[in-house]
This record gives structure tokens, sequence and C-alpha cells, in this order.
């Protein structure tokens, strides 16, 4: 097809152009420092970003647990450091409350299977991120050959790992299992330390663990708050808190002496059979009258 000059000239244009542009030779990087600099903070900005994501899935456990903790509480704005403001519950509420709890279960009992105080710590241990039902399926086989500090070394981590590979970080968990065995033996004489220092000490012990321990083997009124606890207490309005030592603290500030033995027990049971994350049983609720909670099903 014959073109007209007019568009003959164009073309020529359009080719000069994209010659001159290809001829261009690319700037050096240190040409220019500040675009340099500019480029290099977005690559780590983005490397930073694809870490995180890649960590996300290993993070998430912790991520849900505080979400379904504190999604029923009604607060403020994402971003708000204050906590929402209800009608606090008073003493004689709280203690109405742990009197039905004392009432309809009068001895409550943890649901991890042990023998011993030194069996009692190793449940406990293996119970972070994990659930008490899938611990105790596990740790029978595994106390039946090792129920001392002793015992548990000579097995050794590899076969202590078998044991307990149905267990979420299995591997890690196996690791802290023997070492803290280890500890005990060296610091404690194979005993279960009475102090929070000593148990904390302990490795893969932390504050939860040494509530647990010195609650249930040595009688002290401790506040264990595990992610039922933690639910309970900000649900219902009776000691909210945005991290677990906030609640621990005010559980223990606003629960009578006479129920503290028992405590953390009724809590745990009730955010585990009755106020669930999900779906809570509010026509089950021995505290209904009682709950702050905006939601619920029955008023």
């Amino acid at each position: 097809m014959k073109m007209s000059k007019n568009t003959r000239r164009t073309f020529a244009t359009l080719r000069s152009a994209r010659a001159g542009t290809a001829r261009q030779p690319a700037k050096s990087p240190a040409a220019n420092p500040g675009q340099q600099k500019s480029v290099a903070a977005k690559l780590g900005q983005a490397t930073v970003a694809k870490k995180t994501r890649k960590l996300a899935p290993k993070t998430g456990a912790v991520s849900r647990i505080i979400r379904s903790a504190a999604k029923p509480v009604a607060g403020p704005a994402r971003g708000s450091a204050s906590i929402p403001s209800t009608r606090p519950w008073t003493r004689a509420e709280v203690r109405e409350a742990f009197l039905r709890f004392r009432k309809a279960n009068p001895e409550p009992k943890g649901e991890l299977e042990h023998l011993n105080p030194y069996t009692l710590l190793v449940a406990v241990v293996l119970s972070a991120q994990a659930t008490d039902a899938g611990v105790n399926k596990a740790t029978r086989a595994l106390f039946a050959v090792a129920d001392t500090p002793a015992k548990m070394l000579a097995l050794g981590e590899e076969k202590v790992r078998n044991y307990i590979k149905t267990i979420g970080l299995y591997r890690s968990k196996a690791r802290n299992i023997i070492a803290l065995s280890k500890k005990l033996l060296a610091d404690f004489d194979g005993e279960v330390p009475r102090s929070r220092a000593g148990i904390e000490s302990l490795p893969g012990a932390g504050r939860k663990t040494a509530n647990v321990v010195l609650n249930m083997v040595f009688g002290e009124h401790t506040m264990a708050v595990d992610t039922h606890v933690f639910r309970v207490a900000n649900r219902t309005g009776m000691a909210p808190g945005r991290t677990p030592i906030e609640v621990e603290v005010g559980l223990e500030h606003i629960i009578p002496g006479e129920f503290m033995l028992h405590a953390h027990h009724w809590l745990i049971l009730h955010g585990r059979y009755t106020c669930l994350a999900r779906s809570p049983r509010c026509e089950e609720c021995l505290i209904n009258d009682l709950c702050r909670w905006p939601e619920k099903s029955i008023i």
C-alpha cells in the first residue's frame, strides 16, 4: 500500500526516536547515589515483606488465640490501646460466679494425665500449642517407661521424639524435655523446684507452666492463663486485659481467696466446654446473667 508523504515522515520520526533510545547507555548505579539508595530501600522492604509472609503460618496459632479471645469483646477500633469500657464486675458478683462453679464441680481437675510432679511438668511443657487430649495420647506410653528425670535421660532425645511425634513442635519439645531433665538433676537433685524462678529457669517452661505446677503440686494460689481463661476473662468482662499477664493480675485481684486453689481449673473448663470461641453455649452458661458480653444469646 502506498503511503502518503506525511505518513512516511511520521514513521521515520518514530524509527529515529526508537533508535536513539536503544543507543542511550544505561546509567551506572553509582551515577545517582540517591536513586540507588531508594532502590535498595525498596528491595529491603520487599525482602522483609516476603520473609514475613513465610513466617506467618508458623506464628498463625498465636494470632488465632488472640483473635478468638478478643473478637467477642465489644471494643475500640484497631490500634487503640485502651480496654473496652464496660461496667466492671462487683466483688459480690465474682463471688456469686465462683459459688456456682464450686457447686457444679466442687473438685475440678486438670485434664493433663500425669503420675508425679515431674511428669506433670513434662506434660505442661508438651501442651504448648497442643490439646490436652493429644498430649495424653502421646505421654501414656512415654511416662510408662520414663517417669523420672534420670529415666528420661536414659531414654534419650531420639526415642523421646518418637514417643511424642504426634504433638506439634515435637522436635524442639523433645530437646527441651531432655535439657530440663538434665537441669533438674544438676541443680535441683532431680526434684521439681517449688519456686517460680526455679521452674521458669527450666528449658521450655514459662510463666504458665510455673503457675500450673505451683498450683497443682504445691497448692499455691496461682492463676494459669491459657487461651480459654484469656477468652472467658475478656468476653465476660470479669478481668479484661490485652495480655495474659494483665488478665492474670486482674483475676488474682478480684477472685476471693477461698476460690483461688481451683479458680483457674473452673475457668479453663468453662472456656473449653461452655464459653467456646466460635459458638458459645450461652443457654447452658452458669453465669449468663452476670456476663457482660453484649452478644450473648440469652439475656
